[in-house]
């Protein structure tokens, strides 16, 4: 569904972030996109929802291929029309909109505007809390909530790709559980393919069909969520873990020097 091939990202025409990007994403999958702080996870998916140009970035090689069709050289409005939508990070909702005018807000794309209710309903039964503030104004939502929100404004679209840039950012472990699990239940019973973006590797993995993992704008490793997590490697430096199962704080492990075979 989704390829990029060698795609190189520069901001300010001078800032080089992403160094011979190369993914791909088969339809009806989850596939996760993991890495540290500053690896570059965001800027991919703007590159590939055509949000870059706002923040003076740009695609300036290689080539982003959703269906066999290039749209790197489209604008943000007329990719959301091919089906891509991205949940930005920070759970960012009109603040002073009400709940269900929200949702209403997702679907102003469609041209379908006679089922708009029935997938309002949609939303309501993978989030049953927001069916309860639908009269609510959006600010006063908690965190979660706001989130829930905006994967449903999202759902609203009728995407063919979700993108999600990390979904648990600031929420309580229960609740991203939560949230996750909802997810999984849109991929299997949507049929929407989902792109998530994260930094906490091990509850991605637990969803994913497939990942890979980033660092300095550039793929280094990649493989199923089973082969990922038996890697010494990613089980240390990602998952926090030792060889012998023993767990290690982010600070024993940030410095962590990964070894040759990755690079090369």
């Amino acid at each position: 569904m989704l390829v990029l091939n060698n795609v190189e990202v520069i901001y300010d025409h001078v800032i080089l972030v992403l160094k011979g990007m190369s993914l791909q994403v088969e339809e009806g999958q989850i596939v996760a996109l993991l890495g540290s702080n500053g690896a570059g996870k965001s800027t991919t998916l703007k590159a590939i929802s055509g949000l870059l140009k706002p923040e003076d970035g740009e695609v300036t090689d290689g080539e982003i291929l959703f269906q066999g069709e290039p749209i790197h050289v489209l604008d943000a409005e007329d990719i959301v029309q091919r089906g891509i939508f991205q949940v930005m990070e920070g759970r960012r909702v009109f603040e002073h909109l009400t709940v269900e005018e929200n949702l209403h807000a997702g679907a102003y794309t469609r041209k379908d505007r006679r089922h708009i209710a029935d997938d309002i309903e949609m939303v309501y039964r993978y989030f049953p809390r927001l069916k309860e503030r639908r009269t609510q104004t959006a600010g006063y939502l908690s965190g979660g909530e706001q989130q829930m929100l905006a994967i449903g404004r999202s759902l609203m679209a009728r995407p063919k790709l979700m993108m999600l840039d990390e979904p648990s950012l600031g929420l309580a472990p229960l609740l991203v559980r939560e949230i996750f699990h909802i997810v999984q239940r849109i991929n299997q019973e949507q049929g929407v393919t989902v792109l998530l973006v994260e930094q906490n590797a091990n509850i991605a993995l637990q969803i994913a069909d497939y990942a890979y993992i980033m660092e300095n704008g550039r793929i280094v490793l990649d493989g199923d969520p089973a082969t990922l997590r038996d890697n010494a490697d990613v089980r240390e430096f990602y998952l926090g873990l030792t060889e012998v199962g023993q767990r290690k704080s982010y600070r024993d492990v940030k410095h962590y020097k990964r070894r040759k075979r990755w690079l090369s």
